[in-house]
């Protein structure tokens, strides 16, 4: 992006800006580490800085690159809160300080970033959305792998199970969403000249995560999401309730760990496209009551409860025998137009009594006209 891209980019921010009193959100996806997200967001801090703007730097990470450091200069900086932990002092980002100043706009790198055990939120976006709360903007970052509902893709892509993850509501509150994009070529291209990391680490991203196999995928990864946040602001602009017109979709889950948490995500992406809105149904059995139910299990439901609330979902716990007769009655009850489930387990007594079982639903949900979807 040249200086008059750049410029124009930073005053269609800034009339974002004046439409509310909330502060605006600003956010730039990248593929991966190393495609300019930080040097973008600080080219525009200068860009605003220079029109007059008051904005500050809430937390910056450089990683040690050249580039990045030298835009750091000249900027205001909000200092990081100091704090003591497992016996060394770190730093994190200075929330309060930042609503105490209160500049138009802050820049937030990081997005996904855990904070240090103690800290008011566990998460960085927690901080973020404070301070748009509190009136003031943000322009922040993160790459497509941190994004909650892509976690599995990415896993099969790379196979790495990313840890620190910002949930698809954050994204979807974004006033603005920015693909920052470089070929794949060119992202190895900069790994090798040292713009990423530091030259010990280059050889093993080249062998793992930086293969242009999954760079590729990643890319298209990125690209899509971009595109659907895109689509999904101007459908919403447009239309008001436009989740209530195009029905709602339910996810059974059970009391399994990563099955379950599979169906919520696949579900969530798939409500996010429909832009409709989404239940997450567990029907407790007698064999799951709570005196009975295992405590990793009791664990697993807890988590994939947050999770589906996090992703925008609505939690239904409904404590019956019949299985079916629960889907059915809670389909009626949230108006359901879809329902999603998980493939069958592959054992032969578990295919069999599952097909039945399914073949029942399946004439059930027809008769009122809702559809079945079985994810893989």
């Amino acid at each position: 992006m040249d200086t008059h891209d750049t410029r124009r980019s930073a005053e269609h921010f800034l009339n974002l800006i004046k439409e509310s009193h909330r502060g605006k959100f600003k956010v730039y996806i990248g593929m991966s580490a190393g495609v300019g997200k930080t040097y973008r967001m600080l080219q525009e801090a200068h860009q605003l800085l220079d029109a007059g703007v008051d904005v500050r730097i809430g937390y910056i990470e450089t990683h040690g690159r050249a580039e990045t450091e030298a835009l750091v200069a000249g900027l205001p900086l909000v200092p990081r809160r100091k704090l003591f932990y497992k016996g060394k002092e770190l730093e994190e980002m200075d929330t309060q300080g930042i609503i105490n100043l209160h500049p138009e706009i802050v820049v937030v790198d990081e997005l996904a970033h855990t904070n240090i055990e103690g800290s008011e939120n566990p998460k960085r976006w927690q901080d973020v959305m404070q301070i748009l709360d509190a009136g003031i903007s943000v322009i922040s970052a993160v790459n497509i792998q941190h994004i909650e509902s892509l976690n599995e893709q990415v896993q099969e892509i790379t196979g790495v199970e990313v840890h620190e993850r910002v949930p698809d509501s954050v994204l979807a509150m974004a006033d603005e969403v920015v693909n920052i994009d470089l070929t794949a070529d060119e992202l190895i291209e900069r790994l090798k000249a040292g713009k990423i990391y530091r030259p010990d680490k280059i050889a093993a991203a080249l062998g793992n995560f930086f293969t242009q196999d999954n760079l590729l995928q990643l890319r298209e990864l990125a690209l899509k999401e971009v595109a659907l946040r895109v689509e999904k602001k101007v459908e919403n602009e447009i239309t008001v309730n436009t989740a209530q017109l195009h029905g709602r979709i339910l996810a059974v889950i059970d009391s399994s760990e990563k099955r379950a948490r599979k169906v919520i995500r696949k579900t969530a992406r798939m409500a996010t496209h429909l832009n409709a809105g989404f239940t997450v149904l567990y029907v407790q059995s007698d064999r799951e009551a709570p005196d009975r139910i295992p405590l990793a299990r009791q664990r697993y439901l807890i988590n994939n409860f947050n999770l589906a609330q996090e992703l925008g979902g609505e939690v239904m716990r409904v404590h019956s025998n019949k299985h079916i007769d629960a889907i059915v009655e809670a389909c009626i009850d949230r108006k359901i137009s879809n329902v999603c489930i998980s493939k069958p387990e592959f054992s032969l007594y578990s295919l069999i009594i599952t097909a039945i079982r399914l073949r029942f639903l399946l004439n059930r949900l027809s008769r009122l006209n809702i559809d079945l979807t079985i994810l893989s």
